[in-house]
């Protein structure tokens, strides 16, 4: 099929570059001169594992093409896919002005164009319910009933880290429509990555848009559990890791998103939360639990640099502290809502100075802190005499570190271990001053003052 993508961000490059591998002719769309440039030089402008590859070989193939021509692609296409950022407001709902300006656009275009044919217009971006109908209007409005579209909600379900991955395999698709030619023809266009039977899920509108935001906000209520619930460990002297296997042996509950840790980020989780909630307020359902979840989400990181300031005292003017992990959650470089903001924001303001280091996201944090932070080129060389380290991210190459050799680096062998990815046992039996999440502390509890 001749497919159009309308915004180059995370959702839209992978959606795109994973239609393109399958055969589809693939048109993206970006009013960034700057991001169409790169793209269509070779240059992939997220980090995504898996990613590369597949681009470079479509880009090479001619499958799929980026520009700034609006009318262009949608005119070629048979499907039009949204996938343009829907940011959260001051009072959290999420803004739609980007995705209904496009739709003006759209039918304008199709205005324009009267033998252009029947269109599927998919949003695809995570958007409220009731969006479909305002996208359908807003098209509508610029055309006399002949050119035929429908809009359709298509929600994505793409793990950051796992994405390519998640688009060519997926769980399963779901598709809201009440029109049998759109669903024919989207059904059609998923059939190759669904060659295990996993299901395309076909239901109304309103019902797709509200799957996207539960399922988002049940993952955050899981990570949102079991942070309130290691905090009870901490109190009562239990190990929420032997807590977390022993449920999660259980198949009611699963594996998944029970790890204790900083709290969610990055671009979905928290304001697809703070974007239900609000919807769910206006409409006089409120939801309280969810407003627990995300209570739960911003205090958990509070708690945990609570114990960090307890240990020096709350005394950190003239520290070094080394950080590793700058993204919100491995194997991405998205830094968008990410923890370590909140611990660093701390740090400086106690007068500590930060060593950070992170495989692929220092950008980030160098758009946010300049020059007021040190970026160290590798994970040892954030060590070098500093009065601790604080783990936030789990990349995998922090898991096995050379313990005797961080001791040599460090001044003083104290470690926060904001993901738990260390033994405390073998921490405690290699000199170190150790403390993670919902697991008994270190047995040394004298605290260090500078």
């Amino acid at each position: 099929m001749n497919i159009a993508i309308v915004g180059t961000g995370y959702v839209g490059l992978v959606t795109g570059v994973c239609l393109a591998e399958r055969g589809n002719a693939v048109h993206c769309v970006d009013n960034n001169p700057a991001i169409v440039e790169k793209l269509n030089s070779g240059q992939v402008t997220i980090y995504e594992p898996g990613l590369e590859e597949i681009f470079l070989r479509n880009l090479r193939k001619g499958r799929i093409a980026f520009s700034d021509d609006l009318a262009a692609a949608v005119l070629a296409a048979d499907v039009v896919f949204l996938c343009l950022p829907t940011p959260p407001g001051e009072d959290g709902s999420a803004d739609l002005k980007y995705i209904l300006m496009v739709a003006d656009e759209i039918g304008k275009i199709l205005a324009a164009n009267p033998g252009a044919g029947y269109k599927v217009i998919v949003d695809k971006s995570t958007v409220p319910v009731g969006t479909s109908d305002r996208v359908t209007e807003a098209i509508g409005k610029h055309l006399d009933g002949k050119t035929g579209f429908d809009v359709v909600s298509n929600p994505e379900f793409l793990r950051e880290g796992f994405a390519v991955e998640d688009f060519l395999r997926p769980e399963r698709v779901v598709i809201g429509s009440s029109s049998g030619r759109s669903v024919e023809i989207l059904t059609d266009l998923y059939e190759p990555f669904l060659p295990s039977g996993n299901p395309v899920q076909v239901m109304d509108v309103k019902s797709a848009e509200v799957t996207k935001y539960a399922a988002n906000a049940f993952l955050a209520m899981k990570i949102s559990y079991m942070n309130d619930l290691a905090n009870f460990c901490d109190a009562v002297g239990a190990d929420i890791e032997k807590v977390r296997e022993g449920i999660g042996s259980d198949s009611r509950i699963g594996k998944k998103f029970l790890f204790p840790g900083l709290g969610y980020g990055g671009s979905c989780l928290p304001k697809d939360v703070k974007a239900l909630l609000k919807t769910a307020a206006d409409a006089g359902a409120p939801l309280a639990i969810l407003q627990s979840v995300e209570t739960i989400n911003q205090e958990q990181r509070k708690r945990f640099f609570q114990k960090f300031a307890l240990h020096f005292r709350e005394n950190f003017a003239g520290m070094r502290v080394a950080i590793w992990g700058i993204a919100f959650k491995p194997n991405t470089d998205d830094t968008r809502e990410a923890p370590v903001f909140y611990i660093i924001d701390c740090l400086l303001a106690g007068g500590a100075a930060v060593s950070a280091f992170d495989p692929e996201a220092t950008e980030g944090a160098k758009a946010r802190y300049g020059d007021r932070i040190t970026y160290a080129e590798s994970a040892y060389g954030a060590l070098q005499d500093v009065d601790a380290l604080i783990v936030v991210t789990e990349w995998n190459e922090f898991r096995k570190p050379d313990l005797g050799l961080m001791k040599k680096l460090m001044k003083h062998p104290v470690i926060f271990d904001g993901r738990n990815i260390y033994d405390p046992r073998r921490m405690r039996e290699s000199g170190f001053l150790y403390h993670s999440i919902g697991r008994k502390a270190s047995e040394h509890h004298e605290t260090i003052l500078y």
